[in-house]
Formats: structure tokens, sequence, C-alpha cells
């Protein structure tokens, strides 16, 4: 049995506490503020339920016997690897690359831990049973997860421990038998509020004294005493789909998390007060290749989804055939092109890892500091080509529903290649893609969410093999020394 939509927004309708505009929400698959994102959420599983794409999009678990989805799945060579991208790229491209956490991303980080099982065996035998018992029951159930890894603001010169306020981040304030108690506060809950469990972690640097924010646990988004507390809805705000076609559907939504003394059993505890272990799960695993891996893949789609608004935008005010505009789309292709080369690049020269098949961590790592200067790139070169095209178009729909109004559209939205609802509504499309608050938050998110650009850049220069360069350098130079006594250069 698949795993489907129905089955999905059932698991969403339990004790999860959430928070928006000042009330609570007693239902997200029905709420105004995130129905149509949660129904996205629904459309990830209908879509591998469907007869046509069981089997490009899930595999057969090797413990339940059912089918679920290849996100989940561990590959073993190069193969397995392109059909778990292929089975990724189909969820993507569901959503123009607009969902960053779509449930193949935690499934990815989780799958990364996993393959890096010795690593956790090494550091405590429990915790990698931990590990390894809470991958198969989120496998066999097909769980959708989110996760949060990241620090409340506050005082950013100071560590988990030196804030303010003790209880500011998440930390462990008590234990016994029956595993942790938590309280504090982590962000960014992308895609929260629509999934059924949530990892919390931490990728920032800790230091000693900070042993108590030094864990990693998941647990169900309904535990009594979690609560989220989500940003503005842009669902909500938005006129109609035809105004906001994006806004409307992708909007993943992003949230606080605050634990409350919140207790978590200790087989969903993967890392426990242990500061080294705390940024070793990331890297001695494969976990950081892996989610960071399913991020260049939806980022590949997105790409080629602004590309493509980009180039209709050329056609449609006509300019396509000027050589400047074909300059900048030609560069702005190579860069996007480049993202897919390097994606390919990765899996062809991925390496055995613990009897698995993993991404090559350097490509994805140059793939990771390529990307933060590539997608604003993008973006501005939409916002060029479309001049004020995207500002001046018609308030709403509404306008082509009055007699006078759409008059008037139609003698002031033109285009050689279009209606003039065609021109608005591409219009429409490419302000939401970019200039919207939807679009402004998709450029902060492309920009940040694998750090700051210290630490992408940091990462490169940690996995680049440098012993390979400097080795080639100093072969080289072995071939050759100083004249033999008694011998002048050729120059001389």
């Amino acid at each position: 049995m698949v795993k489907d939509g129905k089955q999905h927004l059932a698991s969403l309708r339990d004790s999860r506490t959430i928070y928006i505009d000042g009330r609570k929400v007693a239902d997200v698959t029905t709420d105004p503020a995130f129905a149509n994102a949660v129904a996205t959420s629904a459309a990830f599983y209908d879509y591998q339920a469907a007869p046509e794409n069981i089997e490009a999009m899930t595999f057969r678990s090797p413990t339940s016997g059912d089918q679920v989805s290849r996100a989940w799945h561990l590959p073993r060579n190069h193969r397995e690897l392109v059909e778990r991208r292929e089975a990724l790229t189909r969820w993507a491209e569901m959503t123009c690359g607009m969902v960053g956490r779509s449930p193949d991303h935690v499934a990815s980080t989780l799958a990364g831990f996993r393959m890096g099982l010795p690593a956790f065996r090494d550091y405590d035998p429990a915790r990698a049973s931990a590990v390894e018992s809470y991958f198969d029951y989120a496998r066999d159930n097909d769980l959708y997860l989110s996760y949060v890894i990241i620090n409340p603001q506050s005082d950013k010169a100071k560590s988990a421990s030196g804030q303010p306020d003790a209880h500011l981040v998440a930390s462990i304030v008590d234990e016994d038998a029956a595993g942790i108690t938590i309280r504090g506060a982590k962000m960014l809950a992308t895609s929260g509020i629509m999934a059924n469990e949530i990892m919390v972690s931490g990728f920032n640097a800790l230091q000693a004294g900070d042993e108590a924010y030094a864990f990693t646990a998941v647990l169900p988004i309904g535990a009594k005493g979690l609560t989220l507390m989500s940003r503005r809805s842009y669902e909500q705000a938005a006129t109609s789909e035809f105004d906001y076609p994006l806004s409307t559907r992708f909007d993943e939504n992003d949230a606080v998390v605050y634990f409350d003394d919140v207790k978590i059993p200790w087989d969903h505890v993967f890392v426990y007060k242990d500061l080294k272990m705390a940024q070793a799960q990331w890297h001695d695993s494969r976990a950081h290749v892996m989610q960071n891996y399913q991020c260049m893949i939806r980022l590949m789609v997105k790409l080629k989804f602004l590309l493509g608004i980009t180039r209709k935008i050329a056609e449609t005010n006509n300019i396509i055939n000027y050589p400047q505009v074909r300059e900048t789309l030609g560069l702005v292709a190579a860069k996007v092109n480049n993202i897919e080369a390097l994606v390919v690049a990765m899996e062809a020269t991925g390496e055995h890892f613990n009897g698995y098949y993993v991404p090559n961590r350097t490509i994805l790592c140059t793939a990771q500091v390529i990307a933060q200067t590539t997608y604003p790139e993008v973006v501005e070169a939409l916002r060029t080509l479309s001049g004020g095209g995207m500002i001046m178009v018609p308030s709403s729909f509404a306008d082509f529903e009055t007699p006078e109004t759409r008059a008037i559209i139609e003698k002031t939205q033109r285009s050689i290649v279009t209606n003039s609802e065609g021109r608005v509504k591409l219009m429409k499309l490419a302000w939401d893609a970019v200039g919207s608050e939807f679009g402004s938050r998709h450029l902060q998110y492309e920009m940040f969410y694998s750090g700051p650009t210290f630490v992408t850049r940091g990462n490169s220069f940690r996995f680049f093999d440098w012993d390979g360069v400097k080795g080639t350098v100093d072969g080289f130079m072995e071939t050759y020394g100083l004249p033999a006594p008694g011998l002048r250069s050729a120059a001389e």
C-alpha cells in the first residue's frame, strides 16, 4: 500500500498547536492561512500513489514490504542514485521548485544519518540504535518531516549558553529513564505546519559550557508543550490564484518553534550533550551531502522555471532579438545549466561510503557556493527584462470583470504574441515569483538556507582536494632544478 494524499491529510488532524495572527489554528487542512499549502503537501503523496507513477516514485521497504517514497532509498550505486534523483525532480516540478522543504528534504538528512551509522556507533551504540530504528519507522510510515536547526537570534556574538536568557535556545533541562526534556526555541520550521514530525538539532558551532544545547532528537508536531508561531501567511493575503499563482499554492510557511518542557523518549534521541558529535553528525555521516544534494535538485528545477519566465517576458515585450537581451539570456542560461551540470557531476564522481553510493562532497560544496550568487543573478535578469511590466498591471482579476476597466486593459496591455489577459497573467506570475512577499522570501531563502557565505565557502575549502592540486605542482617542480654548476641559462 502506498501512502496517498488522503492519508497524509488525516495524519495532520492531530493535537498540534499552531498560532497565527493571535489565534490558535483548529485544523491546518482547512484553515485559510494554510489549506492550499497543505493540499500541495497531500498532492506529493497522491502523485506517488498514482498507478502510473508508483514504479518511478517509490520502492519497496525492506522491513514493511510496502511501497514508500524513493526519498528514503539508500542507493548502492550510480544508477540507483540517479533513479532517486529523477523521482525527487518530479516532486520538485510539481511546485516549480518553490517548496523547499518537501518531504524528501529531511528524509534525505535522515538517509545521510543512516548511511553514517558507524559514526554514531563509535559515539554511542544506544544513540546509533535510535538512529537506525527511527529511520526504519519514518521510512515505513513515509513520514513528512521538518526540522529546526537554527538558533533564534539575540546576541549573535555569544554562544547558546551565553544568551541573556539561558532558555532562549532549546536545551535539555531534565532527563530520566524515559528520556529527555527540552525547553526553549528553535527556527525556522519551514513546512512544519504540514509535517508529521520534527527534528530538533543544531548547525551552529558550540563551545564548552554549551553541552545542554548539543543534542539531536525527533518528535511529533503534536507533542504536548510544542508550539509553532507562524509568520504571516502569504496564501491568506493573496486576492486570487490569477493574481498570485505561486503564493496561493506553494506558501510552505515558516515558524518559530517553542518547546515548553517537552519530553522526548530516548529512542528518539540521536545525539545527547556531546559537542563533538553535534558537529560530526553532519559530516562524518553524509547527512550534509544528502540534504543539500536534494536542495540542488530542487534549485535546478526552480531556476529553469524562472529562466522560462524570463524568456517569455522577452518574447512578450518583443525584445528577444535585441543582441544585448540574447547576451543576457545566454549568460543566465549558462549559469542555470551550470547547476544541473554540477548535480550530474556530483553523481558521476560520487563516492562509496559504508557500502552506499553518495554524491561527490567537494562538488556539492561547489554547487552550494555558486548557488548563493546564481539565484540573485537570475532574479535580477528577470527584473531587468520585465522593466515596469510587472508593476503596471491591473490591481486584481476583478478589473477584468468590469466592462469599463476591461476595455482599458485591452487597450493598454498589449503584446504581439498574446492577448491582454495572457500578458497580465504572465506579469502577475513574474511578480509573484520575484516581487511579492512570497518572491522576496524566496530570494532570502535561497541566499541563506545553506548558511552564510563564510560557512558554504568554508566547507568548500575544507573538503577540496588540496593535496591533489598541490601534488601536481610538487610533481612538476621535481622535474627541474638549478642549472648544473658552470652552465648558463639560454637567456644569458
